[in-house]
């Protein structure tokens, strides 16, 4: 196994990492720029009000798009070790 081999599955893995989290990690975002901005039209300074919509928000979405997430997890495993004879020699 050559180190170009190595770099396009770290590659690959780390592209398929930003791809999965990316749509959790965007739903969060957005929610919590709506609580600020509420908090701010509102005027209410309190620190903790945007754990409970981000963590509902998150978990909504995980629910939503975790079949998807697994999907594309198992699909990469199963490509890895397919080749896997060719990464041992």
């Amino acid at each position: 196994m050559t180190v170009d081999e190595v770099t396009a599955i770290a590659s690959s893995a780390l592209y398929l990492v930003i791809k999965v989290s990316a749509p959790v990690l965007l739903v969060s975002l957005a929610v919590g720029l709506l609580v600020s901005l509420f908090q701010t039209v509102t005027s209410i300074q309190e620190q903790t009000l945007t754990f409970v919509p981000k963590i509902v928000a998150v978990f909504l979405s995980l629910i939503l798009l975790g079949n998807w997430m697994l999907t594309e997890l198992a699909g990469f495993m199963a490509d890895l070790w397919s080749d896997f004879s060719r990464y041992v020699r």
